[in-house]
């Protein structure tokens, strides 16, 4: 019991709070940078094999399902150390400290991201798994793949973002804030809908090709 007191006790120092704080922030700040940097590996990657028009490799598909698990992890990560930010802070400002707009498009982007993963896990990499890669997709399938890992890259970022971005904290609202978000997405989506579609017409001029050689001397 004195034990469990010397602990509490100690806790609610203020340097000592300061310092966990700090760990649990910098924790934070690692699994984003993980999950960032991967997403934004995996997406130049996938970018970089529509321009050469190559199909997926068996490298590939190992890639992906290593992408997802890490992924995973971070996001696991990313909710655990974010919860432990938020309860220190409850502890030192109270309920009040729920009202910064900021924090609350945070938490939103977050959510949606989380949304948005179980989608990707759960539906898109089954089926790109099944078709061989994105181009074989179906149009509803390929558009739902594309919107998709849009979403992802821009609230990965979007999140980042704010996580640093103190100077908005109550000089703006939630929706001032979360604007930009969703113009992000439509302009990501129409940007890679574009380039999948040159892609995919490429693809279908190369396979003609092969079936008729004659065409390549016209």
């Amino acid at each position: 019991m004195e034990l469990f007191h010397l602990v509490a006790s100690a806790l609610q120092q203020p340097v000592t709070m300061e310092l966990t704080r700090m760990g649990v922030v910098y924790a934070h700040l690692i699994a984003c940078c993980v999950a960032i940097g991967l997403v934004l590996t995996s997406d130049v990657a996938m970018i970089k094999q529509l321009f050469q028009g190559r199909d997926s490799t068996e490298a590939d598909k190992e890639h992906l399902h290593m992408l997802k698990q890490t992924v995973l992890i971070a996001l696991a990560a990313l909710w655990v150390t974010g919860i432990g930010i938020l309860a220190l802070d409850y502890s030192q400002k109270g309920a009040m400290y729920f009202l910064n707009p900021k924090l609350q498009a945070k938490i939103l982007v977050v959510a949606l991201l989380t949304l948005n993963g179980w989608v990707l896990h759960s539906v898109v990499m089954p089926a790109m798994d099944k078709a061989g890669s994105l181009l074989k997709l179906d149009l509803n399938a390929r558009s739902l793949a594309l919107f998709s890992g849009v979403v992802s890259g821009v609230s990965w970022f979007y999140g980042a973002m704010l996580g640093i971005a103190r100077p908005l904290s109550w000089k703006y609202s939630l929706t001032e804030i979360m604007v930009a978000y969703p113009v992000l997405i439509c302009l990501g989506f129409v940007a890679m809908s574009l380039l999948v579609k040159w892609a995919a017409n490429r693809a279908e001029a190369k396979a003609s090709t092969r079936l008729n050689p004659a065409l390549a001397s016209c």
